[in-house]
């Protein structure tokens, strides 16, 4: 399959940042940001009729090209309709201080918003039960989202910097949800503000696209990508290179969409969506920047787009039904001939081995190769503290119950291991049927191992490969103790109908114990950061978490609320030295605030002065008063020094008070946490409330009872 149309743009484009619009109703235009704080948009049909705008301008080099004025980095764009009254798609950019959105076709501003959070992502169209279509952006640990007129109508947090968003029908209830891949490595999904599922990866969220039905395409920024249908994966592969855009597009006209994804490589490739399988690929000279799709040659048929960072761009049409799939070419073809031939050689050597194995038992009956019929793999998951020589950490043992020998051991593991597999390979001296290996789990997630174990004899050439699925419980990092938990200030109560027994369950299924508890009163040491988290239940079934980690209670709470299947959850919780910090926090925001404003202030003052200076020293020169023009451009020079030195302090202030605001927005993600289903949503739209109004006291409360009532 080769390309329908190719163009070479003269404009670098940035990875991500390609969007394609109808501007005036009928025209599709490809546009794309560019590294010069642009947006080109690129008009084929309309050459040369654009009038010059203080935002829109004619490209100098390209009559099809329209260059929009953003005049400060672009962090993401989207088109779509956004307005009722609007003849066309509506144009959005965002940087990391601005949300615009702008009318191509009238080049004028349908609004613009400045967003404290950031614009990291964007996506355009219909969220759960708001009537209007809403443009979302995703920022600092911030989702919000705007209507046509520039109406706040959707504000809620998540756990880190937004990467990507995407909207569809999640649930099949026939109305959007919201998927968030953020840095955190979740993927967050939610509906309107209520959040309902996560999915966790082992690196961040890079794009996330709809596929068909409730199935979607993810990449993450290690190179791998993959398809989820709601939570269960489908398929995943990983490459060396980075996915820089992916895009569902039927390529081979079967009726479903395949996977499209752009390399950092410049290659292109399409993937089945049910089994990973590659269809078709093709390859640019430099980096892929976006995949979009359009009916660019207004002949009915829609395009896939693929663009390079170099400006090219290709467009490919669906393969005719007669080629059944078949999209590869004759080196694809020749590709799969090697790479069956290469599975003939492995069976080849492997029957080999097998014949081998058997004349050499019948011939001397030596059992060389051959194990004992009882033999099995053992695995077996303990806690272990740390030590001077070793780090605190859950020791996997893997040993056979006879004198076999354990030869090698592969363990694949999601997130544990650099590069997600571990191989322990004992040197001839240490050969014994038992081995163990250290993990260290990063955070506190379930995870499967998944272990192979070559067993054979002493003398054997061939081994036996064993394979074993254990999963690590959640809480695995724990370390049940004796002590006192009063050390712990931080403390989470609220009260469920429900058995002991139940909580007990949990209790023995969530952390790995040496052996099963019969009392939810336990207290546990966390071998990851040190201090003690105890859990306490009376007999009314009021519970008491106490640990001076607000994440970790947070994880608790949520872990217990999805074991008894409980839909709301109201919780009391305080934890003072975490409060204080984030009090602390909020008086600095308050203080770059302020900063901020006497800056800009400034900055307008000397803007005034230079334009006075500037009018003094062109008279100066009219009047060949060349004396006072060089003492006027003299003073131009250093208020240009000073401006230049005022822009490096406001950047400093403005990175500063977005750090703060981040710290903000996760301690009201952590507040919500600590909750669940209404009560969750209630706590952020309060808090948000609060931070709105500036009432410090009143968030605190909210932080901490759940509302704002004393």
């Amino acid at each position: 399959m080769v390309p329908i149309f190719t163009l070479k743009l003269n404009h670098k484009i940035n990875p991500r940042m390609v969007a394609v619009g109808k501007f005036d109703g009928v025209h599709p235009c490809l546009t794309a940001a560019t590294q010069a704080g642009k947006v080109f948009i690129h008009n084929p049909h309309n050459r040369g009729q654009r009038p010059v705008t203080h935002r829109l301008s004619q490209s100098t080099q390209d009559s099809d090209i329209s260059l929009l004025n953003i005049n400060q980095a672009v962090t993401c764009l989207t088109a779509g309709t956004l307005g009722p009254n609007t003849t066309g798609d509506t144009l959005l950019v965002g940087s990391q201080t601005n949300l615009l959105a702008y009318d191509v076709h009238d080049n004028t501003d349908v609004f613009y918003r400045d967003v404290t959070d950031g614009a990291n992502a964007i996506v355009l169209g219909k969220l759960g039960d708001i009537s209007s279509p809403l443009a979302i952006i995703g920022g600092n640990c911030a989702l919000q989202g705007f209507d046509y007129e520039g109406n706040d109508h959707f504000w809620t947090v998540t756990g880190d910097n937004v990467r990507s968003l995407v909207l569809f029908d999640f649930t099949g209830d026939g109305k959007n949800e919201l998927l968030v891949g953020s840095e955190d490595f979740d993927i967050r999904v939610f509906k309107e503000d209520q959040l309902i599922s996560e999915l966790n990866e082992n690196e961040t969220v890079t794009s996330l696209c709809h596929m068909h039905g409730s199935r979607f395409g993810y990449a993450l920024a290690n190179g791998t990508v993959g398809v989820y249908d709601r939570t269960a994966r489908y398929w995943r592969i990983k490459s060396k290179n980075h996915a820089m855009s992916i895009h569902a597009f039927d390529l081979n006209a079967d009726g479903v969409v395949e996977l499209i994804t752009g390399w950092s490589n410049g290659k292109i490739d399409a993937r089945s969506d049910r089994t990973g399988e590659v269809i078709f690929k093709d390859n640019f000279s430099s980096s892929v920047a976006g995949v979009v799709e359009g009916d660019y040659r207004l002949d009915g048929q829609v395009q896939l787009i693929c663009t390079s960072i170099e400006g090219e761009v290709r467009g490919y049409l669906p393969a005719s039904k007669d080629l059944k799939g078949n999209l590869m070419d004759s080196n694809a073809e020749q590709d799969r001939i090697r790479e069956l031939s290469q599975r003939r050689q492995n069976l080849l050597l492997e029957l080999r081995n097998y014949e081998e194995n058997a004349k050499g038992v019948s011939q001397t009956n030596s059992g060389i190769g051959i194990i004992p019929a009882n033999t099995q793999l053992q695995t077996m998951l303990s806690v272990r503290a740390a030590t001077e020589a070793q780090k605190a950490h859950v020791e996997l043992s893997i040993s056979t119950p006879n004198e076999t020998i354990i030869r090698a051991v592969l363990i694949f593991a999601e997130g544990i291991f650099e590069g997600e597999s571990h191989v322990v390979h004992p040197s001839v001296q240490n050969l014994s049927g038992c081995i163990r290996v250290p993990i260290i789990p990063p955070k506190d997630m379930p995870v499967d191992l998944h272990i192979k174990a070559f067993v054979g004899g002493r003398t054997s050439t061939q081994f036996h490969v064993f394979e074993i699925t254990r999963q690590l419980p959640r809480f695995s990092m724990y370390e049940i103790t004796e002590d006192s938990p009063a050390a712990s200030a931080g403390t989470v109560s609220f009260s469920i109908n429900e058995r002991p027994q139940r909580v007990v369950m949990w209790l023995n299924q969530n952390f790995l114990l040496p052996e099963v508890v019969e009392s939810p009163n336990v207290t546990f040491n966390s071998l990851r950061g040190g201090g003690l988290m105890s859990f306490h239940m009376a007999s009314n079934g009021q519970i008491t978490l106490r640990t001076d980690d607000i994440d970790l209670a947070g994880d608790l709470v949520q872990s217990l609320a999805s074991f008894l299947a409980m839909e709301d959850l109201s919780v009391e919780a305080d934890f003072p030295s975490y409060f204080e910090e984030l009090r602390t926090t909020l008086t600095e925001v308050d203080e770059f605030h302020s900063v901020h404003q006497k800056l800009t202030a400034d900055m307008a003052d000397h803007s005034n002065y230079i334009r006075n200076m500037l009018v003094q020293a062109e008279d100066a020169r009219l009047m060949a008063d060349m004396k006072t023009m060089k003492k006027r451009y003299r003073e131009l020079f250093d208020l240009n020094r000073d401006l230049i030195n005022e822009y490096t302090i406001r950047s400093n202030n403005h990175n500063a008070l977005l750090t703060r605001l981040k710290s903000v927005n996760q301690a009201i993600q952590r507040a919500g946490r600590l909750r669940v289903g209404k009560p969750k949503n209630q706590v952020i739209a309060a808090c948000r409330d609060a931070i709105k109004s500036n009432n410090v006291n009143a968030l605190f409360r909210i932080m901490r009872a759940g509302t704002a009532s004393s």
